[in-house]
């Protein structure tokens, strides 16, 4: 479910604007109740994630969904 996102490409090194297009597209998600393999799909599934979606870095996971729960619901 993959929409244009209008910001820059996003790489793993950018865990906020993941985040923040993450919340928007998945408004009414929890992101605690997220499991590693489901946010690494969403991720690499965004138009503009332009990182090798090969790359499965817990850490970087672990930052996009600190992020998110940072931003709240």
């Amino acid at each position: 479910m993959a929409r244009s996102t209008g910001f820059d490409p996003l790489y793993w090194d950018d865990p906020y604007p993941i985040a923040l297009m993450l919340r928007q597209i998945h408004p009414n998600v929890d992101p605690i109740d997220i499991d590693p393999h489901t946010l690494h799909h969403w991720v690499t599934e965004l138009d503009s994630f332009a990182d090798d979606p090969g790359v499965i870095m817990i850490e970087r996971l672990n930052d996009i969904q600190i992020e998110w729960i940072d931003l709240g619901l």
